[in-house]
């Protein structure tokens, strides 16, 4: 499957999961939206600083940031409707996860990076 993923917690660090998911997402052919609230470009990709100003219906939505910060953008996950919703390795949480369900998600405890075939030890 590609589509569209918006990947919050994207980084312009390339040592970094965030800036992998990108890199990954793109050599699978996904249209992807990076999620940084400082803006700029993330792999010549124009960085969106919330998910609110994604233009196009996501697919796939993946989250990369530590759970008490990724807590907070539960809502705005929820109300884009993702046909996925990917809680990365070190971004889950219990209070995470029940507050994704409570709204409405079903959070997929794994890494989407894997889920499309790549591998973060190749990027």
């Amino acid at each position: 499957m590609t589509g569209t993923v918006a990947i919050i917690g994207a980084s312009a660090d390339r040592n970094k999961f965030g800036n992998m998911a990108v890199r990954a997402h793109v050599n699978q052919g996904w249209t992807v939206y990076p999620i940084n609230p400082k803006g700029g470009t993330i792999e010549g990709l124009t960085v969106y600083k919330s998910l609110e100003e994604v233009p196009k219906k996501l697919d796939r939505i993946t989250l990369y940031l530590p759970p008490e910060r990724g807590i907070k953008t539960l809502s705005a996950v929820a109300n884009a409707k993702p046909t996925e919703f990917f809680v990365n390795p070190g971004a889950e949480s219990r209070d995470l996860d029940d507050e994704s369900i409570r709204l409405g998600l079903q959070p997929i405890l794994a890494c989407s990076i894997i889920d499309i075939g790549e591998s973060p030890a190749d990027l």
